[in-house]
């Protein structure tokens, strides 16, 4: 007998018990050998004092057999309660997301039934990092935390990806026309990156016309790279567009662990009607099987499902007259897939996993030492101003002025002194930019010391500063962006 294989298995809330228990028989039922061992995460386990959702046994679990089998949870509202797939991805170093869309018309309705693309979402940074904030009585601020690394991780993944599945092309996702730092890193990074892969082609769109063409020309993409939110939204999208979301399923893949699941949430409404659709959650198991190098067991078992879904034995999500033959509950759908082991679909194309699967994939961001002249040259100084017009606030601040010079006063981005043609600017939250000169190419390096003594100048002229963001110049070119209007 082949040696059994040991995952983590959490059934999760609402329907999560009844698809991960569905899921599990057909796993069984088609001798994968695997050896779950049974955690409780969720929100029993929130209510139990876990404000991240899980238990130290169940950490202990996981770093036993880095592989876990994931129902959907609950996450309780209020209280300060983490999210626990965030909290997953970031702490078992789950970088990439990886969410098949695949249309099965006509059996599922979809307007597109040659779609057939994968989205790999980078899965630790962007605002998905939670660095959040409340700075005044009305304005509140999300950080979006970009590294080159993580950039170079992400996109080799999916390069690699497409080399491991057949793919021929990769198409990157950003909005650096708006964001040139955050976003331009990731578009520079992917150039870079796609010439060391010739035999895939590489396109690159922004992120908003390229979620439009996903809705309505999926058969022109076939995997798609992309970042934390962004990826997020689309995949989504692409699972509508490819007819139900509730059969998709989704990979959390690090170089040591890995997570799957259904990309659907807990559904708490139809909890315990035995009504739920478990194909997301099983797709999500396929892919762990393929992960755990047991091709040969995602290969029948998702031929299986595939002769399931043509011969019309569907749950009430996807039951349509024209091609059902009969509505079944969840643990009917299960024992539907299990009756046809063994079977090859005819309208499908068959899979055959046993070739396509190479060894798994490893990917790591380059660790260069740091290169460029890193020059401080100002600071921005955040303040919550609620008195002063911006023309007053402008000759206040700049009697402030010491070997830092006021540049510019911005609020969200727009300028709104000097000299700004805003009839009635919002000024309650400015951003006051300091250089050592207006003229960067003839700016003065200055000291940390020099900040410290201006803000010593706003404290005693009772300026409430909220935080200060240093200003740097790397190789002589600006580590920060320009104001709208400057």
């Amino acid at each position: 007998m082949p040696v059994k294989t040991p995952i983590t298995v959490a059934y999760g809330d609402g329907i999560g018990p009844e698809i991960t228990a569905a899921t599990l028989k057909i796993l069984n039922a088609a001798d994968a050998p695997i050896d779950p061992e049974i955690i409780e995460v969720g929100e029993k386990v929130y209510l139990q004092g876990f404000s991240s959702g899980i238990s130290d046994e169940a950490w202990a679990s996981l770093k036993r057999t880095k592989v876990l089998l994931k129902g959907p949870i609950t996450t309780p509202q209020g209280g300060g309660y983490k999210s626990l797939n965030v909290t997953l991805r970031k702490t078992l170093g789950l970088y990439a997301n990886v969410r098949p869309c695949t249309a099965y018309a006509p059996y599922v309705p979809t307007k597109h039934p040659d779609m057939n693309l994968v989205i790999i979402r980078e899965n630790e940074e962007g605002t998905y990092a939670g660095i959040e904030h409340r700075q005044t009585e009305d304005v509140y601020q999300c950080l979006k935390i970009v590294t080159r690394g993580g950039c170079e991780r992400i996109i080799h993944y999916a390069f690699e990806y497409a080399r491991k599945f057949n793919r021929k092309k990769v198409t990157c996702l950003t909005k650096d026309n708006i964001m040139k730092m955050t976003d331009g890193i990731f578009h520079q990074v992917f150039n870079e990156i796609a010439k060391e892969y010739p035999d895939i082609q590489n396109e690159h769109f922004i992120i908003d016309i390229g979620t439009a063409l996903v809705a309505a020309q999926p058969e022109r993409f076939d995997v798609i790279v992309t970042s934390n939110l962004y990826g997020d939204i689309l995949s989504d999208v692409a699972a509508q567009v490819a007819g139900s979301v509730g059969l998709a399923g989704s990979a959390n893949v690090g170089n040591h662990m890995a997570m799957f699941e259904a990309i659907h949430g807990s559904a708490p409404d139809i909890a315990g009607k035995k009504i739920a659709n478990p194909s997301g959650l099983l797709n999500g198991a396929i892919q762990m099987l393929i992960h755990i190098n047991q091709p040969a067991s995602a290969t029948i078992i998702e031929n299986a499902w595939l002769v399931t879904l043509e011969d019309g034995i569907h749950t009430a999500d996807i039951y349509s007259k024209e091609y059902s033959k009969r509505k079944v509950n969840t643990d009917e759908f299960a024992d539907a897939v299990i009756e046809r082991l063994g079977k090859i679909p005819h309208h499908f194309k068959p899979v055959s996993y046993q070739t396509d699967v190479r060894p798994k994939i490893l990917c790591y961001g380059e660790s260069k030492s740091f290169t460029a002249k890193k020059e401080l040259v100002g600071v921005d100084v955040f303040i919550e101003n609620t008195k002063l017009t911006p023309l007053e606030l402008g000759e206040k601040l700049s009697k402030l002025a010491t070997d830092l010079k006021l540049i510019v006063i911005t609020s969200r981005g727009l300028k709104i002194w000097p000299n700004s043609m805003i009839d009635a600017p919002y000024a309650n939250h400015c951003s006051c930019r300091f250089q050592s000169s207006a003229d960067l190419k003839n700016a003065k390096v200055i000291s940390h010391h020099d900040i410290i003594q201006l803000l010593q100048k706003f404290d005693e002229a009772g300026f409430d500063v909220i935080k200060t963001e240093n200003l740097y110049l790397f190789d002589g070119k600006p580590g920060f962006s320009l104001a709208q209007g400057q």
